[in-house]
């Protein structure tokens, strides 16, 4: 996106472009506003993060770093209520409700864009059609949705039907139990209909949409500098909701961790998360800042790449890997306690988490047995990771160097392939190009299909995988990328789509208990950790007024700087 060279110097002294001045020193000056409940805003809010995306199209990615600013700019039908474990609440509709197939929605009235267009239904059926109708004229198209549009649209709406400006009906194809909860999600944002066709840009409207989106949410997308890697964004002073209480957002990225810290403590941020050990300390310890913590609802999980590596197709051979990687010590060492061994895809706070499963002890013993017992030597192979950290992997670089270390010891080889972005490496392991890879996903709906089927569903019909084969290739049509196992586990897969269609609840949850069963067995990943929910903030930020949530947000329009 181009820029005049005067908005780019104004934006860089705003949000403290010279060390010597400072984001606090610069929120003094900020302009300020009023919001729509006609209070005044002043102050710029600073957020620190390890990585920069370039496109802020929701429909376009998984990068939760993206979610953390389309989540200011867009708003959902249906929204979580900040704090919670996932309890719904109204968003863009004031009224929801899920009976059989039908889902039906009464629109906010009086909710303008940033552009200053008018909310409507119109804008919601764009926004389905767009991710997930093949006829529409303005599709997003296979090869540029992200791995969202099947589970949250594509799959399952059958029909949407408009009933004038604000009602709205939607048909599913079979009973689907996340469905309202996926709604809140923050890939399931509502787009402008008048930005998707293009009418304003008069350009490539999926460019557009990645570069300067419009929505209605609590603040405006102002300005993408790649250069500086900064997205600055304004209070929208018509917004329908409670806030914003500061004039200005700016997102900036420092990706070394202690660096990002040091940041917070010295003022010239306000917030900052995915943080490492070493962070952890600094913020605990220091006076202007505060390290806050609430339980995560999320994993962090190495997985075995069984489409391209062969040896990882036999399950002798994962659970040997398993019973080698200590886990014990990752939690305990690299993530300092602020995590807990995994055992299964679910967390605890997500109903269907199995409690009668435990981590795989670290045995090298049993891990040399099981690779005799299958007939296969310690082999070769490449480990891909990401450098910067994420919140169920703070120090992704340390952790693979104790997997290496820990397999290497019964006699594998393995090779750390280090990816600088998590951009980039999102890339190589959606193409499946990994033999094994770490990766981590952190709740969006708080639903146990979010885990499993997003996850671990190969996405192609039962009757499509092979028989004797738990495995499926990346060129198979229809399949999720999400899955980065490539796993195909029939009885697997079978339980997982019937707990999406069952509504009750005690019947769901013994579903999901039998399916993390087969996942801990069959061990298409080593599970890693379940980590909490860690924010760094400055003692300028009021802590009455930030939210640390595991589910949607960042919550930065009720944010206040004293």
């Amino acid at each position: 996106m181009s820029q005049d060279e005067t908005s780019r110097r104004s934006f860089l002294t705003a949000v403290g472009g010279a060390a010597a001045t400072g984001a606090l020193a610069a929120t003094a000056g900020c302009t300020g506003g009023t919001t729509g409940g006609g209070s005044e805003v002043s102050g710029t809010l600073v957020y620190a993060r390890g990585d920069h995306p370039g496109n802020y199209d929701p429909q376009q990615t998984t990068n939760g770093e993206v979610a953390k600013v389309s989540n200011q700019v867009f708003d959902p039908l249906v929204k979580f209520e900040p704090g919670t474990g996932g309890e719904l609440g109204a968003g863009l509709a004031t009224d929801y409700s899920l009976e059989g197939t039908t889902a039906s929605l009464t629109l906010r009235e009086g909710v303008t864009f940033h552009n200053g267009e008018e909310f409507t239904a119109a804008d919601v059926k764009a926004t389905v059609d767009r991710f997930s109708d093949a006829e529409y004229e303005y599709y997003l198209g296979d090869a540029n949705r992200s791995g969202y549009g099947p589970f949250t649209f594509g799959d399952w709406v059958k029909t949407i039907e408009t009933d004038g400006d604000y009602e709205l009906t939607i048909e599913l194809e079979q009973q689907y139990a996340p469905f309202l909860r996926n709604l809140a999600m923050f890939a399931a944002v509502i787009l402008s209909k008048t930005q998707i066709e293009g009418y304003e840009s008069g350009g490539d409207p999926q460019v557009a949409l990645g570069e300067e989106p419009v929505g209605t949410g609590p603040f405006e997308f102002a300005e993408l500098d790649n250069e500086n890697n900064r997205v600055r964004m304004e209070a929208n002073t018509d917004y329908w909701g409670d806030g914003p209480k500061v004039a200005e957002v700016v997102f900036k990225e420092i990706t070394e961790n202690s660096t990002r810290a040091a940041d917070v403590i010295n003022g010239d941020s306000h917030i900052t998360d995915n943080l490492d050990s070493q962070s952890f300390k600094q913020l605990q310890n220091a006076d202007s800042a505060s390290l806050l913590s609430k339980n995560g609802i999320n994993v962090g999980y190495m997985a075995f790449n069984m489409a391209r590596k062969e040896e990882f197709r036999e399950k002798a051979v994962r659970q040997a890997v398993s019973y080698a990687v200590d886990t014990q010590a990752i939690v305990d060492q690299i993530y300092q306690g602020f995590a807990a061994e995994a055992d299964q895809p679910l967390p605890p706070d997500v109903i269907g988490h199995n409690e009668d499963l435990s981590p795989y002890e670290t045995d090298k013993e049993e891990a040399q047995s099981l690779l005799e017992e299958a007939g296969v030597e310690p082999f070769e192979f490449e480990l891909a990771t990401f450098s910067n950290p994420r919140g169920y992997n703070p120090s992704p670089v340390q952790t693979a160097n104790q997997v290496k270390s820990d397999l290497e010891e019964i006699g594998f080889t393995v090779e750390v392939n280090q990816f600088s972005t998590f951009s980039s490496f999102l890339d190589y392991t959606d193409q499946g190009k990994h033999d094994a890879c770490f990766l981590g996903w952190y709740t969006d709906n708080a639903d146990p299909d979010n885990f499993m089927s997003f996850l671990l569903d190969p996405g192609v019909p039962v009757d499509e995988i092979p028989d004797g084969q738990d495995w499926v290739g990346y060129d198979t049509e229809g399949f999720n990328t999400l899955n980065a196992a490539a796993w195909a586990n029939r009885e697997f897969v079978e339980t997982i789509r019937e707990g999406q269609q069952t509504y009750d609840t005690a019947k769901r949850r013994e579903l999901y208990k039998q399916a993390s069963e087969i996942a801990h067995e069959e061990a298409p990943w080593v599970f890693l950790d379940y980590a909490q929910t860690l924010r760094g903030i400055h003692s300028s930020v009021n802590q009455d007024s930030y939210t640390v949530s595991s589910v949607g947000g960042p919550y930065l329009e009720s944010v206040e700087i004293e």
